[in-house]
């Protein structure tokens, strides 16, 4: 029996160094090493042994069959990194891939533009929080739970006095509150309105701004708004001021530039008036003043807002607001 344990030994450790494939290995395994494999049977007959002789031959047979489970689990791992080396195997005669490269979307792109205006002209940069109360985003900009202009926002509330913000208006107010003139700020971030067709989206994207100091003037609102218009759509294009009406300013205006399509000759885009409305401004209300504690009798200023989406619509031709929002790789990549 010795003998018979010491030829399988050989013949498995041979047979095993040419297997090259797992069905194959799986195969050696049931054949040698099995429940019913060769070393196994070789075990149930230990009895048919003299008595003095079956521990030194047990003790081999476990041995030889320790020794093949060792050969067969070395070859296991040996196919096993072989397979892994295929499949992350180099061809070096493949063209190369250039890897893609990130954009920002052109929404950030506009708000990083608008900012950067803004501030060398001697604003900063506030935020505020996006869930509101009710006093930030209406009371506090003179327009009382009564007022009609809160028809024009159509507003997500969580409760009587917690919403979304509509606009980013109140952060105005909270930055007043906290400190004193001079206020040289501006507000871009999300707003939310319920408003969802094809011109309108719930999510819209706003940049809001607030001058407060003594003699500011309503010339000094067209020089920086003017300004504003010149680096965004170039210098040669023309500004016009509408009067318009805002609860929180007065006199109030809308502002308009030449079309970007036709140049003010009249198109579809500019419904053949040769002008685009591009954002709403105004003196703030000496009733605003009141809310925040500042003396309307010394200070005076101006406030204006924009939507961003619009902006970009503009500079860049898109002709559709939801392309903002689809999350098209193709569309993004075009900025």
């Amino acid at each position: 029996m010795e003998e018979r344990l010491l030829e399988i030994e050989r013949s498995a450790l041979k047979e095993l160094e040419s297997i090259e494939d797992e069905k194959d290995l799986e195969r050696f395994r049931i054949r040698y090493i099995g429940k019913k494999g060769e070393i196994t049977k070789l075990l149930k007959t230990l009895g048919s042994l003299p008595k003095e002789e079956r521990p030194r031959i047990g003790k081999i047979a476990n041995q030889i069959k320790e020794k093949i489970i060792g050969a067969f689990e070395k070859k296991k791992r040996e196919i096993s990194e072989s397979k892994e080396e295929e499949k992350v195997a180099i061809d070096i005669t493949l063209p190369g891939r250039v890897p893609q490269r990130g954009h920002l979307h052109p929404i950030t792109q506009i708000i990083r533009e608008a900012c950067e205006v803004f501030c060398r002209m001697g604003f900063s940069i506030a935020e505020g929080p996006e869930v509101e109360l009710d006093y930030y985003n209406f009371e506090a900009l003179n327009i009382p739970k009564d007022h009609p202009a809160r028809d024009m926002q159509d507003t997500f509330y969580f409760s009587e006095n917690v919403l979304l913000r509509t606009h980013t208006s109140p952060i105005q107010v909270r930055v007043m509150e906290s400190q004193a003139p001079p206020v040289a700020i501006i507000a871009p971030g999300k707003v939310y309105r319920r408003d969802s067709d094809i011109s309108h989206t719930p999510m819209f994207h706003q940049l809001e701004g607030l001058l407060v100091d003594r003699g500011v003037t309503f010339g000094d609102l067209k020089g920086v708004l003017i300004e504003f218009a010149h680096e965004m759509f170039g210098k040669d294009t023309k500004v016009r001021f509408r009067p318009s009406f805002f609860p929180f300013t007065e006199p109030s205006a809308e502002v308009d530039i030449e079309c970007v399509i036709c140049k003010g000759k009249g198109c579809r885009t500019c419904g053949g008036s040769g002008w685009l409305e591009i954002l709403g401004s105004g003196m703030v209300d000496p009733e605003v003043y009141r809310y925040v504690g500042y003396d309307p009798e010394i200070y005076s200023g101006f406030a204006f807002g924009m939507g961003l989406e619009r902006i970009a619509m503009l500079r860049y031709g898109i002709d559709d607001i939801h392309l903002f929002f689809k999350n098209d790789i193709r569309f993004i990549q075009q900025f």
